[in-house]
């Protein structure tokens, strides 16, 4: 299905992306701010997280319970996220009700007080937030790995920063982050459901036009990052071993992103995967095994997860190595090929049926890449991959010498060195 999309500029450069949807009753909009925890530097790592939650704390014309409950009266459901590259704040809600959602994400970014007193009460929510995340194995194995694998770049970063810098992060320096980052040139508003496309245009620019245009000050953006082969490791008293490998690949910009997505559902992306075939249905090895890239605009990772018994470990690591190297030497077979082009297919068809994962895919697409991609250019790259290309590269990314290796949990029966991969 192809879906018909308009891209409009405010005065202060603010790009809009409007999609209407005649046949919902509902609507979504979504904020895109090109600032996330790798615009960040060692003196304010997580300053882009701690400023998501402040703008939920009240404004001049709200207070956080105001926020809430104006949202609730409608219905609608409200949230944001922080990632590595960007920050988000979006809503979805009855078609009837989308200017009062307008309204209210406007008015956080518009007129959010900051207030010392919520910032230090929400410095501690963020602190137990940070403890929330080292207490989850799967997680920390995740982000260890990153950390480690970027060495002193901020894309290594933890996006909700460490206990240090968010205590001494000050309200001066989240005025001085929005500042630089919450502009116009530097915002996306996307909006998709059923709704009067001039009337809601006319309400954006005048909600979110007094944003001022652009910065004078550089933002800081530290360019691609080195990748670093690291074997990393945390002890844990816990009953499972959590174990993480990477591989330096790819970022969103490039063109064998269709390679890698087919790739992935084949070796560990879905339940008839390989890898969960083998270690997990087969071999009863592992409790969870799956892969997934992750993928930025400079660079990207290929990650493997599993979480077994300790005693396991060597015995799953080397299967996973076994498994990848069949694919190098043998490729795929031409069943596996077509069905995972048909899974993704419907996963991408039946992932777009809303209003709200239209919205997203718009803004995403418009801030990775600074123009729309259709359903159907998604489905056309996936068609395109051939048998070839993906044992190419297998091959080039998949280097098991080059791999990187994270572990939590009991560690006293690891033979690290056997974990190593070696000719």
């Amino acid at each position: 299905m192809t879906y018909m999309t308009e891209i409009n500029q405010l005065s202060n450069k603010i790009t809009v992306i409007t999609e209407v949807l005649p046949y919902l009753q509902s609507a979504s909009f979504g904020i895109w701010v090109r600032a996330g925890s790798a615009n960040e530097d060692d003196n304010n790592n997580g300053i882009a997280h701690i400023i998501e939650h402040m703008l939920f704390k009240g404004t001049k014309n709200r207070n956080a319970k105001q926020i809430a409950d104006e949202m609730a009266k409608i219905g609608g459901n409200m949230n944001a996220f922080t990632s590595k590259e960007c920050t988000s704040y979006y809503a979805t809600t009855l078609s009837e009700h989308l200017p009062i959602a307008i309204d209210i994400i406007s008015d956080m970014l518009n007129n959010s007080l900051i207030d010392e007193k919520a910032l230090k009460k929400e410095k501690g929510v963020i602190l137990e937030e940070i403890d929330m995340y080292d207490d989850s194995p799967e997680d920390l194995v995740h982000e260890m790995l990153q950390q480690r694998v970027w060495k002193d770049h901020p894309l290594g970063y933890m996006i909700s920063g460490t206990k240090k810098i968010v205590r001494r992060v000050t309200r001066e320096q989240i005025m001085d982050f929005m500042d630089t980052y919450y502009v116009g040139e530097n915002i996306i508003i996307s909006v998709a459901g059923h709704f009067n496309e001039q009337d809601i245009l006319t309400l954006l620019e005048e909600k979110f036009g007094v944003i001022k245009a652009n910065c004078s000050k550089v933002g800081s953006l530290a360019g691609k990052p080195e990748y670093n082969r690291v074997v990393c490791k945390r002890g844990k008293d816990i009953e499972q071993l959590h174990c993480n490998i990477a591989f330096d690949c790819i970022s969103y910009m490039s063109e064998e992103r269709y390679i890698l997505s087919v790739l992935n559902s084949i070796l560990g992306g879905s339940i008839n995967s390989r890898l969960f075939q083998k270690i997990r249905e087969n071999s009863g090895l592992t409790y969870s095994i799956y892969s997934y890239g992750s993928s930025y605009r400079e660079t990207g990772l290929f990650q493997i997860y599993a979480a077994m018994n300790p005693t396991q470990t060597t015995t799953v690591v080397k299967k996973i190595y076994q498994i990848i190297n069949d694919i190098k030497k043998k490729g795929v077979t031409a069943e596996e090929l077509s069905m995972t082009k048909e899974q993704i297919k419907t996963e991408l068809i039946l992932g777009n049926e809303s209003a709200r994962s239209r919205m997203n895919s718009n803004g995403k697409a418009m801030l990775n890449r600074g123009r729309i991609v259709t359903i159907d250019e998604l489905i056309s790259g996936i068609e395109k991959v051939s048998l070839s290309k993906i044992v190419d590269f297998a091959n080039q990314y998949l280097d098991l010498h080059t791999a990187s290796i994270s572990l939590v949990g009991n560690l006293k029966e690891i033979d690290m060195k056997a974990l190593e991969f070696t000719l």
